[in-house]
């Protein structure tokens, strides 16, 4: 999946993390709910700016972000 279109970063919104495209919620943000037991669609409607394909394009993005940690030099 590639996450360009839904997540930027952005200097000097919410310290540079990555957020999702026209908006200040973090992945991070959504990855803790996830992680904390709420459901997609739980996020979404308490996030109406957000789709089921923002939840996907975090949890594709962490993906990504692990295998490059874990990647041979």
């Amino acid at each position: 999946m590639d996450t360009s279109s839904l997540i930027d970063t952005r200097a000097g919104v919410r310290s540079g993390k990555p957020c999702f495209v026209g908006t200040r919620i973090t992945v991070y943000d959504v990855l803790e709910y996830l992680a904390s037991g709420m459901s997609s669609e739980e996020i979404v409607d308490d996030f109406p700016e957000l789709t089921e394909q923002h939840i996907r394009a975090a949890l594709a993005f962490a993906a990504i972000r692990e295998r490059r940690l874990v990647a041979p030099a």
